[in-house]
């Protein structure tokens, strides 16, 4: 099982980054930089970066940013759901990608276009998400995506996620399951 952690302001502290980041290792193997706020992106992932190769993490990702994350050699990208035309690109890049999706069609299109693994999202109840889908949408996609799915939305407890694997996720991601 994957087990993802999507990093935010309010789990990812920069003045305790090698703690916080030790957090993240004790639960997830992959763990990806996402702060759509910060005017300090740049610097940010690079401290993140060089803390994040300190601990045991399979895959280390930059949310969205593509360029920085083939500057900074980074072992993938996190791409949106409106981001489908740079999978190719960052595939012939060499790295790893995992995008957004929230649909069949968008699942089906990011297999078709190369990408590694995807979310599919709200599996459950999360702020501002819209209405969950729940774990019945993962047993339908499974059955058409070979790639990765890597549940996403809402996901705070263990049995949440007992169930998502349950129901043909590869795994989860999530923000605040790892606080």
């Amino acid at each position: 099982m994957i087990s993802y952690a999507i990093t935010d302001p309010i789990t990812l502290n920069f003045s305790t980054l090698s703690d916080d980041l030790k957090r993240f290792a004790s639960k997830a193997d992959m763990i990806v930089y996402r702060d759509k706020k910060t005017l300090n992106y740049t610097s940010n992932a690079k401290a993140f970066i060089t803390e994040a190769k300190n601990h045991n993490f399979q895959k280390v990702l930059l949310h969205s940013h593509l360029s920085l994350a083939i500057e900074l050699e980074v072992d993938g990208v996190h791409l949106t759901s409106g981001e489908f035309d740079s999978i190719e690109f960052a595939k012939a890049k060499g790295l790893f990608v995992v995008i957004s999706t929230h649909s069949l069609e968008e699942a089906t299109l990011a297999q078709k276009l190369g990408a590694d693994m995807l979310t599919y999202s709200p599996i459950f109840t999360t702020p501002n998400k819209g209405k969950p889908i729940g774990t019945q949408a993962l047993q339908e996609l499974q059955k058409v995506i070979k790639i990765p799915i890597i549940a996403l939305g809402g996901i705070l407890r263990d049995e949440q996620i007992k169930s998502c694997i349950k129901s043909g996720a590869s795994g989860f991601a999530s923000i605040r399951y790892f606080i």
